[in-house]
C-alpha cells in the first residue's frame, strides 16, 4: 500500500543553495511562473522555522475554536493547512499564468501553511477583525447560527442546520420543537442554546436517523447523517458522484483512491496510473536530470538516495 512519506512536510532546503531559486531562474527565463510553499513565509521572523500542519493549526487559531468548550485546544482530523496551502498555491499559479498573457512576464507565487490556515478561518477571523469578538470553542454547535448542531436519535446521531428565519418556519412546520425558544431573536437563541438543544433532543431521540433525515429534508430543513469513513463511501449519493475510483496498474493490484472533487463537462478527469512507491522512480528522475548510470550507482552506494 502506498503511504505518504513521514518527512513530507518537514523538508526545508533553501532553493538558493541549489541554484534553483526564483531570481536565478528568472534571469534565464523572465516568463517563468515560480510557486513556493513554506511553513511561515519566504521572509520575516519565522521564515527559517520548519513547517508542519499541526503547528500551523495552532498558530493560525484553528485549534482554539475546535473541540468542546473547556476540553482544551483540539486539532482538526485532516492536515487542513497542508492541503489548502497546496490549493492556494495552485490558484495563485493559474492567476499568474493568466496575468502573463497580458504582461508577458512571469512572477513568484508564494503562500505558506500559516497564511492558508488564517484564510480558512473565514467568518471566525472576521468576527475579531470587525467586532473584536474572540471566537471560542463551540463543540458541535455552529458558533453563530442557532440551532445548528448534532442531535441524538433513537439509533445514532444527525446533523441539523436550522438557522435563519426561513428554516425556522420550516422547522416549526416539521414539528421539530414546540418550544417558544426557536421563535426568539438570534441573540436570545444564543443565550438559551442549551435549553433549545434540550427541547429539540426530546423529539429527535424518538425516531431513527433515517426517519429524521427523510422527514426533515422533505420539510426543507437541512439534515444529514453522521457517517464513519466506510459508511460514507457506501452512501448512494457518494457512489453516484463516482469520487472513489479504481486505479489501473500493470501489477493487477486492487488500488482504489479518491478522485478529483470537480467535474469538467468536456474533459473529465480519470485515474491514469497508480502513484509511485517510495523511491520507485529515483533512477528515472535522476537520469532525466543528466546523471549517468555510474553517478546514480555512486549515490546509492553512498546512501544519498
Amino acid at each position: 500500500m502506498w503511504k505518504r512519506p513521514t518527512w513530507w512536510s518537514r523538508i526545508f532546503v533553501p532553493t538558493s543553495r541549489l541554484g534553483i531559486d526564483y531570481e536565478s531562474l528568472r534571469a534565464i527565463n523572465p516568463r517563468i511562473v515560480y510557486g513556493s510553499i513554506s511553513g511561515f513565509g519566504q521572509d520575516g521572523p519565522y521564515h527559517k522555522r520548519p513547517g508542519f500542519d499541526q503547528i500551523a493549526q495552532g498558530m493560525g487559531g484553528l485549534m482554539s475554536i475546535t473541540g468542546a468548550p473547556g476540553d482544551g485546544p483540539m486539532r482538526v482530523g485532516i492536515p487542513v493547512a497542508d492541503l489548502t496551502a497546496g490549493l492556494f498555491c495552485a490558484i495563485g499559479i493559474l492567476t499568474a499564468l493568466l496575468e502573463r498573457d497580458v504582461s508577458g512576464e512571469g512572477q513568484w507565487v508564494q503562500t505558506s501553511l500559516l497564511q492558508a490556515q488564517i484564510f480558512m478561518l473565514d467568518f471566525q477571523a472576521a468576527r475579531w477583525l470587525m467586532e473584536k469578538d474572540v471566537a471560542k470553542q463551540a463543540g458541535n454547535n455552529h458558533p453563530t447560527s442557532i440551532p445548528t448542531g448534532v442531535f441524538k436519535t433513537s439509533d445514532g446521531y444527525i446533523n441539523i442546520a436550522t438557522g435563519g428565519s426561513g428554516n425556522a418556519a420550516r422547522r416549526r412546520s416539521a414539528r421539530l420543537s414546540s418550544s417558544p425558544i426557536p421563535n426568539t431573536p438570534p441573540p436570545q437563541r444564543s443565550k438559551n442554546r442549551d435549553a433549545l438543544n434540550a427541547e429539540i433532543s426530546k423529539f429527535t431521540e424518538k425516531k431513527s436517523t433515517d426517519t429524521w433525515v427523510r422527514e426533515l429534508n422533505a420539510a426543507g430543513v437541512p439534515c444529514g447523517p453522521i457517517y464513519s469513513i466506510d459508511q460514507m463511501f457506501e452512501d448512494d449519493q457518494v457512489k453516484y458522484l463516482g469520487i472513489a475510483q479504481d486505479v489501473p496498474n500493470a501489477e493487477n493490484r486492487h488500488i482504489r483512491l479518491v478522485g478529483q472533487p470537480v467535474t469538467l463537462s468536456r474533459t473529465p478527469s480519470r485515474m491514469a496510473a497508480r502513484p509511485p512507491e517510495f523511491g520507485e522512480q529515483t533512477e528515472e528522475v535522476l537520469a532525466e536530470f543528466g546523471f549517468t548510470v555510474e553517478e546514480i550507482g555512486a549515490l546509492r552506494r553512498d546512501k544519498v538516495v
